[in-house]
């Protein structure tokens, strides 16, 4: 793996940590959950051979502090944040933005707001679960797990939290060995357990409640990817993607593995990732 350049921007609130490799047009990753800039390492230093490719903890998260430490957390200012490491590494044009999960979420928000900066987005299982047509029922989830976090603590709320993101019926056992990790990602994942509280306690509940403005995603979609894992149809997070696509009239295209096909299937996920921004 390619030793990455470091640098640090200051945001409102925040100090966020970059990596950048490669030359040529800007690639920016979004990551997602806990893992930031280190979930894309799988992927990075083969699509420096194409681009610039900037990632970055996003804040409050591994190594992007917080000014306040309980600060609460908003999309909008997430995708600022993004917005701000565009306007750093190429104020010249516009870039191409790949992002998974809460950080697809950010990436859909940035595209909408800021469209002249971006030329293609591929946002991988965004949970944006306002959109579905039961999302009263996953409002309900989020508050369980909130309670959960309260009454009990972290892990029988990410258990609460997993639960909810299976696909009906599903075995939990058969979900453990599916994201089963390769060695290097299972360390990564390690590490980020300290990065849980907070994103299950602030990213999770206001992430989650966000609503897109699908009708500006419809002008904007020819610059759009929604993607999905081909392991995780009928699971919470495929649906909002699933349901995008045919509201906007865009294929959804499927990933290798599941929801995190990023950690599970690198090589695979990264190649498609390639063809599909170059598309």
């Amino acid at each position: 793996m390619t030793s990455p350049a470091i640098g640090h921007l200051r945001v409102d609130g925040a100090t966020l940590r970059y990596e950048v490799r490669g030359k040529g047009p800007l690639l920016l990753l979004i990551p997602g959950g806990t893992g930031g800039a280190a979930s894309f390492d799988g992927v990075a230093d083969a699509l420096a051979a194409d681009y610039t490719v900037a990632s970055y903890d996003p804040r409050g998260l591994s190594r992007s502090p917080l000014d306040d430490p309980e600060a609460p957390q908003r999309v909008e200012q997430h995708a600022d944040d993004a917005f701000r490491l565009l306007d750093l590494l190429s104020p010249d044009a516009p870039a191409r933005v790949a992002a998974c999960s809460s950080g697809a979420i950010v990436a859909l928000h940035l595209l909408t707001t800021r469209p002249e900066r971006i030329e293609r987005v591929v946002a991988h299982e965004p949970p944006l679960v306002e959109v579905l047509p039961d999302a009263a029922e996953h409002r309900a989830l989020l508050a369980r797990v909130q309670d959960t976090f309260r009454r009990e603590g972290l892990m029988p709320a990410a258990a609460v939290f997993a639960a909810g993101m299976r696909r009906p019926g599903a075995d939990p056992a058969d979900a453990k060995a599916v994201t089963e990790l390769p060695p290097q990602a299972a360390a990564r994942a390690e590490r980020t357990m300290a990065d849980m509280p907070y994103f299950l306690g602030r990213i999770v509940p206001s992430f989650m409640a966000h609503t897109p403005d699908v009708d500006r995603l419809e002008a904007l979609s020819d610059r759009l990817v929604l993607a999905a894992g081909a392991d995780s149809q009928g699971e919470l997070p495929y649906r909002p993607a699933a349901f995008l696509a045919e509201r906007l009239g865009v294929e959804l295209v499927h990933f290798p593995g599941g929801h995190t096909g990023l950690s599970t299937h690198p090589a695979e996920f990264g190649e498609l990732l390639r063809k599909v921004l170059s598309a």
